[in-house]
């Protein structure tokens, strides 16, 4: 495989970034993640890291060096990163659950797939043309949506209806295969980004460079746009390159030296060791330990 690949966080006008991101990789399979924590919530940026790392300790174990059933590993990682969440609020007798949205892409056998759950959206880009995007878990992204039944009349449509975390079990949708092309560009981000700017916009911007020059172009605009009091801006940007076309550029990746069974992850993957959806006390204590741990770090190099 042979993709470029670029990834950004800005914090905007908010107390902190709950937002989190990265990807990895084997000889020829790939995961991107991207999961935004909900503000409103206790500790976003725990259940927006703890996604992460279950999904990528799940996807070290199970791609060896693919995934056998990318659609049947997605249900079980969101499903996994779900309870893991809902343990930890257990574990601390939390009065509420920290919460996250999540959207996950996978690239292999020159084909992508992707799932996402709440409002952090994946774009796909050709030839300078939308080709898909996902939609919203919220009742203004839903077709025909009706008000549902007990809601004041004025509810608001952009209320997010399903996350990781929540004490319902997560809705979220699969797509996929998608056959790649020469120059496809994939993008997660975050509603920061997303929110300032229009569709069009988004995609003028993906299509007019190179990855590692149009992610940060994106997020410069996206905070622009939202002013001073402007979420918090994340993408994580990927360019698929077909072997005879590719040219070592900045962030570009080639996994053809990848020796089987070695693993490559930009994401702390605190379960390699353990069963994401058994584990015990012990477990749970150091994962927690090195997900706080990595806050604090994230948050030093803030300041």
């Amino acid at each position: 495989m042979k993709f470029s690949v670029f990834q950004i966080s800005r914090k905007g006008g908010r107390e902190k970034n709950e937002d989190r991101m990265g990807y990895c990789y084997t000889k020829s399979s790939g995961i991107f993640l991207l999961a935004d924590g909900m503000g409103g919530h206790p500790e976003g940026e725990v259940a927006s890291q703890m996604a992460l790392q279950v999904i990528s300790a799940m996807y070290q174990k199970e791609a060896q060096p693919e995934l056998m059933d990318v659609r049947d590993f997605f249900n079980k990682a969101i499903l996994a990163a779900h309870r893991q969440i809902l343990r930890y609020a257990a574990e601390r007798n939390l009065p509420d659950t920290p919460r996250t949205t999540l959207v996950a892409a996978v690239v292999q056998g020159g084909a992508a797939h992707w799932v996402h759950c709440g409002d952090s959206r994946l774009y796909f880009v050709r030839h300078g043309e939308l080709l898909t995007r996902t939609r919203d878990h919220s009742y203004s992204e839903q077709r025909d949506m009706e008000r549902p039944s007990g809601a004041p009349v004025n509810f608001n449509r952009n209320v997010l209806y399903t996350c990781l975390g929540s004490p319902t079990r997560p809705v979220f949708d699969v797509t996929g295969p998608v056959p790649l092309h020469q120059g496809d560009r994939m993008m997660l981000c975050s509603d920061g980004l997303w929110g300032p700017l229009q569709d069009e916009d988004i995609v003028f911007h993906m299509s007019q460079k190179p990855v590692a020059e149009s992610a940060p172009d994106l997020v410069e605009q996206a905070m622009l746009q939202g002013g001073p009091n402007c979420d918090n801006v994340t993408l994580i940007a990927m360019e698929w390159e077909t072997p005879d076309s590719f040219e070592s550029t900045r962030g570009t990746i080639s996994t053809d030296s990848i020796l089987e069974g070695v693993f490559a992850s930009t994401v702390q993957a605190a379960w390699a060791d353990s069963e994401a959806d058994d584990l015990d006390d012990e477990a749970i204590e150091r994962s927690i330990a090195e997900i706080n741990e990595a806050i604090r770090r994230s948050a030093a190099r803030k300041l």
